[in-house]
């Protein structure tokens, strides 16, 4: 396939409904979905992507149940802690979380550190994993980095402010693929997606297939990209 966008953006959505749907707890459509990410992974390198972003848990997130955020944080460690670093290290992918990283559970802010750590070498697919993070927030942080090294307003530029988000040093986003039948950004990459594509599907996450991959980068493939032009 032609014209491969470099930089996808998922939101794995749909989980908890498609698990109440099914007649299953909440929980359950958490770890299908975990376990559908895993082959995701898969998918996009070998289809040649070289960054893929995945909205894991929001800054609004905390807002659930104690249950369910506890649930999420383990499943977090599961995904990218133990065995899995081994399977990075084979796939060649290099592993990083954004986000408010401070806000994690100690456990999985070591996990963090040692999977970054030992993949970062890795020149494969380039996997960020957003755990309370916020497009709000990103720019925010992003603004008081800049104030504290000193940058005056005028010294101020788009690409010097890029250097302060989250996703400094990455291309931007090309195509966004959402899942689970909303039609919104869920203030997510606020700054990053500005020009992004979008494809939405009603299909939940769980449901979502190799062959809706290739259906969401055939229809980005057919987009004509004007970036505001």
């Amino acid at each position: 396939m032609e014209n491969i966008p470099q930089h996808i953006v998922l939101f794995p959505d749909g989980n908890r409904r498609w698990a109440r749907e099914r007649g299953l707890h909440p929980l359950e459509g958490h770890l299908a979905g975990k376990n559908n990410l895993e082959e995701f992974l898969k998918w996009t390198k070998k289809r040649g992507v070289a960054v893929l972003t995945v909205f894991g848990f929001s800054t609004e997130n905390w807002s659930r149940s104690p249950q369910e955020v506890d649930y999420l944080m383990t499943l977090f460690e599961t995904y990218l802690g133990g065995e899995s670093i081994a399977k990075f290290q084979e796939q060649g992918i290099r592993v990083c979380v954004i986000g408010q990283k401070d806000k994690l559970r100690p456990s999985l802010q070591k996990i963090i550190k040692e999977v970054e750590e030992q993949t970062r070498n890795n020149t494969g697919l380039r996997l960020n994993v957003a755990v309370s993070y916020g497009g709000r927030w990103d720019i925010v942080q992003a603004a008081q980095k800049a104030l504290q090294e000193g940058v005056l307003a005028q010294e101020l530029t788009q690409e010097r402010f890029a250097l302060y988000l989250s996703t400094a040093g990455l291309p931007d986003p090309d195509l966004v693929i959402r899942p689970g039948g909303e039609m919104r950004f869920s203030n997510f990459l606020l700054w990053q997606a500005a020009y992004a594509e979008f494809y939405f599907t009603k299909k939940y996450w769980p449901d979502f297939t190799e062959q809706d991959l290739d259906d969401a980068l055939a229809e980005y493939a057919r987009r004509q990209r004007r970036f505001g032009q």
